[in-house]
């Protein structure tokens, strides 16, 4: 059976295997785009702090993936629980380091100036600071989009869902039948996903980047 065959007969198969890669990497993105804004704002003022916050993410990002995923199986079990903890930690340093250098390379001027016009705290954050410091972030998570995406096959290993399991299978049973199949059809469904979420991506920042700050 060559390639093409493999994917007609297979198709509803590996259109939910992608489905389920996609949702995967969204929802574990989204969590942790939420939970990197939310700690960049808390320790951006300081220098400590985020460094700190920065280290910590970077300690995370270094654990090999299968021993990380193999580290949750005891609290969380096998299947979609792992994946997505571990995916959402690693997608964490990216988001963290990119919010913490976005809102700090905002011109103090600008901030003076809001403050000056009777702006509080708030208000400057979200007119001024975070709107100018949005390029930066959302690099941030088109790279921690891809590096999802990439390692989301790995979560094969602990039975998480998504096109790993194409891969993994096709690497077991190398040498027999449908073997470079099964991994061929993952390998390149992961790539143009990849491909989609960064073109969609490119699109947001287009349509949410203030006119005045694009490149």
């Amino acid at each position: 059976m060559n390639f093409w065959e493999y994917l007609s007969s297979r198709r509803e198969l590996l259109t939910f295997e992608t489905w389920q890669h996609a949702s995967m990497v969204f929802q574990c993105v989204v969590a942790a785009l939420l939970i990197g804004v939310l700690i960049g704002l808390a320790v951006y003022r300081s220098e400590t702090l985020s460094k700190f916050a920065t280290s910590t993410a970077g300690v995370v990002f270094t654990v090999p993936s299968l021993a990380l995923l193999g580290l949750l199986i005891t609290p969380l079990g096998l299947g979609v629980a792992p994946s997505v903890v571990a995916l959402t930690l690693y997608s964490l340093l990216p988001i963290v380091r990119n919010t913490i250098v976005g809102l700090a390379g905002v011109d103090r001027t600008l901030v003076d100036a809001a403050r000056g016009i009777g702006m509080n705290r708030g208000r400057i954050l979200l007119r001024v600071e975070l709107p100018l410091a949005w390029p930066v972030i959302l690099t941030g998570v088109r790279v921690a989009t891809q590096l999802a995406m990439g390692i989301g096959a790995i979560a094969a290993y602990v039975s998480g869902p998504g096109l790993g399991e194409q891969i993994f299978s096709g690497l077991a049973r190398l040498g027999g039948a449908n073997s470079i199949n099964m991994t061929l059809a993952g390998t390149l469904g992961i790539v143009i996903l990849a491909l989609i979420f960064d073109g969609c991506l490119m699109l947001i920042g287009r349509l949410t980047t203030p006119r005045g700050i694009r490149a």
